[in-house]
């Protein structure tokens, strides 16, 4: 990940991270089994858990300094921050200091609410100042392809949940539409 990245990368949750609908499929309670990594169930024994790369993709950008957000326009907001909060993210590979973490810790913020994902957007770009054009979104659903219509928001279509493939794909994607870096106020007052 040594080439530019984008300030902020958005996730969907449903079929993006994880394969179910929150508000759906799983029951009115999650719990773990002890230091299980990776998993939570509700009391009907449906499981919850992160795609296969999922983890390691956090901790890199995370390791990055990107700003990362959850992105979903579920009903079950209460039960989409609990299964953040109980996934426990296993330790970034390669990494002997490194700890299994709950998986909310690796976002930096939560837009988890019905409605238009414009305004999941509106949100994060109020909430952090950075230009829509240095924000990544991957999302499993067309109709939220809408956020492109701010104004530099990029949208990778997912297609079996996010992998490094997919995720490759859609920083190289993103890169191609934002040559170059869009400055902040601040580094424009700085020249940094």
């Amino acid at each position: 990940m040594a080439r530019r990245l984008p300030k902020l990368v958005a996730f969907d949750l449903d079929y993006t991270l994880w394969s179910l609908w929150i508000d759906t499929h799983i029951g009115s309670s999650l719990t773990r089994d002890g230091d299980t990594l990776n998993e939570v169930h509700d009391r009907f024994g449906n499981i919850v858990t992160f795609f296969r790369d999922v983890p390691q993709i956090l901790h890199q950008l995370r390791s990055a300094g990107v700003v990362v957000a959850a992105c979903s326009r579920t009903t079950a907001t209460a039960l989409a921050r609990q299964a953040l909060s109980l996934l426990l993210v296993p330790p970034k590979a390669g990494d002997s200091h490194s700890t299994a973490m709950p998986a909310i810790k690796c976002f930096d913020h939560l837009e988890i609410y019905p409605g238009s994902k414009i305004a999941h957007f509106k949100q994060l770009h109020k909430k952090t100042g950075i230009p829509y054009s240095e924000m990544l979104f991957f999302d499993d659903e067309m109709r939220n392809k809408e956020v492109q219509s701010l104004g530099g928001v990029f949208c990778c279509l997912v297609h079996r949940g996010v992998d490094n493939a997919c995720f490759e794909q859609g920083l190289q994607n993103w890169r191609s539409q934002h040559p170059k870096k869009v400055l902040d106020a601040a580094e424009e007052k700085t020249g940094v």
